[in-house]
């Protein structure tokens, strides 16, 4: 009963660490209850601040001292209250929910990796994953797009990326400036920069909606099947636990089914409007 209860109660968790990453974008690590429950890479929690309200924000980091991650974009009445706080503050959180990335089936497999924006965020953790066990899959391939050179996360750790064995990492914006020297253009404009193995590969994407329709649309023509591509839905959860309907995309609810889906299981309600 007390563990149903904590999928519905907040819990208190104390900000450990936060590290500004854009001018919008900050990343707190949150100290949780010694209980609260280990989440998996492409899970989200619901934070809470007392005045304010809870909004649902992806894990982007699961440190091996406990601590737990979540990127935050300052773009609504919650999230813009995420600027004032610091080390030692204390919020609410509940969680984890949601099924992540199938890591399971990515053994032995050479993992892509495309994400747009703060769509970098709930991919963090397979990357992680991924350097922790490098000898558990194939090759790694990160392709990163984001609007401006400012709006690029997690830019101190590309070095780190890069280290990583049969691996490659290529970022592009969409605008550059004085100081770019990297690509120009949008994310899926990297895809034939990378040699695919079709039959070898499984692909997990997240970012804007569009985005992740043409990035589907490349991977296709590349020879990936609907079962190799796997979609984070994030943008559209609401309370976590299927009860206020917001993230009901066709029969399916994005809290619980997913956010993570395979696009063979979303496809027929994959970018339709009002769905």
């Amino acid at each position: 009963m007390v563990k149903l209860l904590s999928k519905f109660i907040p819990r208190v968790a104390i900000i450990r660490k936060t590290i500004t990453e854009t001018h919008n974008i900050k990343t707190v690590y949150l100290e949780v209850p010694y209980d609260f429950e280990k989440p998996k890479p492409g899970q989200f929690n619901e934070l809470y601040i007392r005045g304010a309200g809870e909004v649902p924000i992806s894990i982007s980091d699961i440190t091996e001292e406990g601590l737990i991650a979540h990127t935050i974009r300052f773009v609504g009445t919650v999230t813009k209250m995420f600027i004032e706080l610091k080390e030692g503050d204390k919020i609410g959180v509940r969680g984890p929910y949601g099924n992540g990335w199938p890591l399971s089936k990515l053994r032995d497999k050479d993992v892509l990796i495309v994400a747009g924006g703060v769509g970098l965020a709930p991919l963090r953790p397979v990357i992680r994953e991924i350097e922790r066990n490098r000898n558990l899959y194939g090759r790694l391939m990160i392709l990163y797009g984001a609007r401006t050179p400012k709006d690029l996360l997690y830019r101190h750790e590309y070095s780190r990326y890069e280290k990583i064995p049969n691996s490659k990492l290529l970022v592009t914006v969409d605008r550059g400036d004085e100081s770019w020297t990297g690509y120009v253009g949008v994310v899926t404009k990297l895809i034939p920069k990378v040699e695919i193995e079709p039959e070898n590969t499984i692909a997990l994407v997240c970012g804007p909606e569009i985005m992740m329709r043409f990035t589907v649309k490349d991977l296709m023509a590349r020879g990936l099947r609907e079962n190799q591509v796997y979609l984070s839905l994030e943008r559209r959860m609401r309370c976590g636990v299927g009860f206020c309907g917001h993230c009901q995309v066709g029969p399916l609810f994005v809290c619980t089914e997913g956010p993570v889906f395979s696009y063979e299981k979303i496809k027929k309600y994959f970018g339709v409007e009002q769905i």
